[in-house]
Parts: structure tokens; sequence; C-alpha cells
């Protein structure tokens, strides 16, 4: 729904409602973040329950605790990606990604090679990749370059949020 939102307003010319789509898109994908938190606390237990044996649970358990972060930065992240991709402003992500891709790949072999952090390592620097990607995208985005698309956070973005609920589940029937 938020592609397809992100497009018809910035086609028609309705600049600022990009930025409306995507803040409402935040507090919709933060507050299921939220929900979902409680299957990653409870995945150890979820696993067993189901039949998983216990080494696997206790270390999918561990591993789902410390994947938290993302769950929010996927949530904060997607929209920032639709609001650029609806501005054209895909060399920016690319460069961003290009940045963090290398920057994994050197926290990668530091936590999980070199301080043996084995799979907490994996976890920690997923969240920091993720969120170092959000981070550079919404410098990006606050510094002005995208014109009237981000006039700044607006209340506007609790209005119709059961509306934009009810079509971006309509969109996800559709694609499954």
């Amino acid at each position: 729904a938020l592609e397809t939102l992100c497009g018809q307003a910035f086609g028609a010319g309705q600049y600022d409602m990009l930025g409306i789509y995507m803040q409402r898109s935040w507090v919709i994908l933060n507050s299921t973040a939220v929900l979902l938190c409680f299957l990653y606390i409870f995945a150890q237990q979820l696993l067993k329950l189901i039949g998983q044996t216990t080494e696997i649970s206790e270390a999918a358990g561990v591993f789902s605790i410390w994947m938290i972060p993302q769950l929010f930065a996927y949530a904060m992240n997607f929209p920032i990606a639709k609001f650029l991709q609806a501005q054209s402003k895909m060399m920016v992500m690319a460069v961003i990604s290009a940045v963090a891709l290398l920057l994994h790949t050197l926290f990668s072999w530091l936590l999980i090679l070199k301080l043996g952090w084995g799979m907490v390592g994996a976890a920690v620097v997923l969240n920091l990749s993720w969120w170092l990607i959000v981070v550079a995208q919404l410098v990006y985005i606050f510094s002005g370059t995208c014109g009237r698309a981000w006039s700044g956070f607006s209340w506007k973005a609790f209005q119709n949020l059961w509306s934009f609920v009810r079509l971006s589940l309509a969109s996800a029937v559709m694609l499954w």
C-alpha cells in the first residue's frame, strides 16, 4: 500500500503526503514489531512446544532475543525505502547500502571470528548494519534534501490509521 500511495502522491504533486504516509507506516509497523517481540521472546519455548530439540530451541531462543532490535529497524527502513523510491532517490540508498555492506563485513569478521561472539555476534552485527542504514537514511531525509516531501513530524500520521491498515492488509493478501 505504501508504495502505491507514495507513488500516487508524488505523481499528483502532493509531496507533503509522502512524509505523512511514511510516518503513518512507521506507527503501524512499529506497533506490529512490538507484538512480534512476544514471539521472539518466547521463541525457545514455542520451538520446544512444536517438537524442536532442546539444543536448537535454546540457540534459536538466544538468537531471537538478540534480534529484537532488528524488528524495529525493519519497521523504520521499509517505509523510508518506499519514501525515497517514490522520489527516485535510488543512488542514495545504493551508496548507504554499500557502506553498510563494507562495515557489516568488517564487524562480522571482528565480532564473530576475531572476538568469538558466535551467534550473538552475528545478531549484534545484523542489528548494527540495519540501524546504520536507517540512521544514514534519516540523516539524509532530515537534512532537507527531500524538499517538501519531508516537512517534519506531523499529527496527521495518526489520522486514518485503520484505513491504511486495511489497505496494507489487502495488498498483502494480493501478494500472498
